[in-house]
């Protein structure tokens, strides 16, 4: 059975290229146009990513976003016009895994789409070949690394992919300091990273409220400012 992916945009042309190479990879693809008729759909189907464009004429990306990430845990992509971080980061900080500015190559939008859900079936055990089959426990944290499951002082963590990772790749380097950089690439497998990259930042922020941890006095993230975050042994 395929993936079935949802590509919300108002741009009737983009909407309509996203959704010819995603078919071309043999995705089963559901197109709008408008975030009303997405949200009808999204609420009443089951659904493996979405395509969001944060500017529609009626209810927003980042709401529609913001909407999913209350019931489910599948990677959302964010759409932009602008080449602007401050929309970056209001989608990240809604639970957003990706965003891609406009215009952009299809096969680079390909290639993102590819790599999140197969980070997404990784977490949620539907790929189990050449996983890690340890448990990391460290002060009231279990997280097996092979089922994707987390438990903080025995209550389920419900994470994000992205989240996830970050924690998992913390918690194996547990008395180091990772660089964002480190865990950006880890993450993405991407090169593409600079100072200016505010991604690991976000998903560390909302790791950290999902954990009741604070930056001024962290019981588990510690950032390390100028360096990267740390996990203490």
């Amino acid at each position: 059975m395929s993936d079935k992916i949802v590509v919300v945009d108002d741009e009737k042309e983009i909407a309509d290229l996203v959704a010819v190479y995603l078919q071309n990879e043999n995705y089963t693809v559901h197109k709008f146009y408008s975030g009303k008729e997405a949200l009808e759909f999204i609420d009443a189907n089951e659904i493996d990513l979405a395509i969001l464009d944060i500017m529609l004429p009626d209810i927003g990306g980042l709401k529609l976003c913001q909407h999913i990430r209350e019931k489910h845990t599948y990677p959302i992509i964010m759409l932009t016009a602008k080449d602007d971080e401050i929309d970056k980061i209001n989608g990240l900080s809604l639970g957003a895994d990706d965003y891609i500015t406009k215009p952009f190559r299809p096969l680079e939008m390909v290639a993102r789409v590819k790599a999140q859900l197969r980070r997404y079936k990784r977490y949620n055990g539907s790929q189990t070949a050449d996983m890690d089959e340890s448990v990391i426990i460290h002060s009231g944290l279990v997280m097996n690394v092979k089922t994707h499951e987390c438990m903080l002082n025995e209550k389920p963590l419900t994470l994000t992919p992205t989240e996830f990772d970050i924690l998992r790749i913390l918690l194996e380097h547990k008395g180091e300091v990772v660089s964002a950089e480190e865990l950006f690439r880890n993450i993405w497998q991407d090169e593409y990273y600079s100072k200016g990259n505010n991604t690991i930042t976000v998903h560390v922020r909302h790791l950290r409220e999902k954990m009741n941890d604070t930056v001024d006095n962290p019981k588990y993230i510690r950032t390390i400012w100028g360096v990267g975050y740390k996990i203490e042994g």
